[in-house]
């Protein structure tokens, strides 16, 4: 997606090679013009895939997810991190890990929320060894749900994520792929890929 990648060339930031920092306009600060091409870039891709939930995580999958469920026209339902007192009895459950913060959540969600009728989008953020997308994967098919497939806004291609659901048979659709943010530049796949035609 040629907005988000020049969007992220213009206001991302490098902090080493494995951190790259978007709060100006994605998990901080949100820009919703940019947040509605993104969902609208979503539901183009899966529009054929009959969903009838997207499931992401709190707090920063949740602004692509829900302007992908305004475009799909369908509900968006987020993973809580904290407990809630209002959260507590019948949930799907799994444990998350975040290399990036070396923290490791409890994801909750209510079983009403998605069953076995259901037909789910993962939406999130970022994408980099994959355990927040398979913990999502997890408390679906704790339901019964079919995983239709996985949606991320910024893949960083050089970590094994996207390899690792593929390879559990899960259709990854990533609208930038970052091949390398060596030496405080972010390099794209697709700009690999032109390099080498030239």
């Amino acid at each position: 997606m040629k907005l988000l990648e020049e969007r992220i060339n213009t206001d991302g930031n490098v902090l080493n090679e494995n951190v790259l920092k978007v709060d100006s306009f994605l998990n901080h600060q949100i820009d919703p013009q940019l947040m509605n091409e993104i969902g609208k870039e979503f539901s183009r891709l899966f529009q054929k895939d009959s969903i009838t939930k997207i499931v992401t995580i709190e707090s920063s999958g949740i602004a692509p997810a829900v302007m992908t469920g305004l475009h799909m026209n369908v509900p968006v339902v987020f993973a809580r991190k904290r407990k809630s007192a209002t959260l507590i009895d019948d949930l799907l459950t799994a444990k998350v890990h975040s290399f990036t913060k070396n923290e490791t959540h409890d994801l909750s969600i209510s079983k009403q929320y998605i069953t076995e009728n259901d037909r789910v989008l993962i939406i999130d953020d970022f994408l980099a060894n994959g355990q927040a997308s398979l913990a999502l994967v997890k408390m679906a098919e704790q339901a019964n749900a079919v995983v239709t497939g996985i949606g991320i806004v910024i893949e960083k291609s050089f970590q094994p994520g996207a390899d690792l659901l593929k390879q559990e048979g899960y259709r990854v659709e990533s609208l930038a792929r970052i091949s390398s943010l060596s030496n405080g530049e972010v390099k794209f796949l697709n700009q690999e890929a032109e390099e080498l035609i030239k």
